[in-house]
């Protein structure tokens, strides 16, 4: 059940990040990065993402892996 749930809530807020790039109120990349944060355990492009901006981007490193942890994903994403 809880693999459901983050797909659905992964999908929508990269759905709502999505509408956020066009729509002053909402926080587009925030909310596109929250659902590939939920969906990297799951689908590989995600995991991919998420591994190369901890790659490319070290200081938040420790950062992504409290909030996967957090948020119930894999510690390390696969793909």
């Amino acid at each position: 059940m809880g693999r459901v749930l983050r797909h659905l809530a992964g999908w929508a807020l990269l759905l709502l990040g999505v509408a956020g790039l066009f729509l002053p109120i909402l926080q587009g990349w925030l909310l596109i990065g929250m659902g590939a944060l939920l969906l990297a355990p799951d689908v590989p492009v995600f995991g991919r993402l998420v591994a190369w901006v901890e790659e490319r981007f070290p200081a938040v490193r420790g950062t992504l892996q409290r909030v996967r942890r957090r948020l119930g994903g894999d510690a390390a994403p696969r793909g």
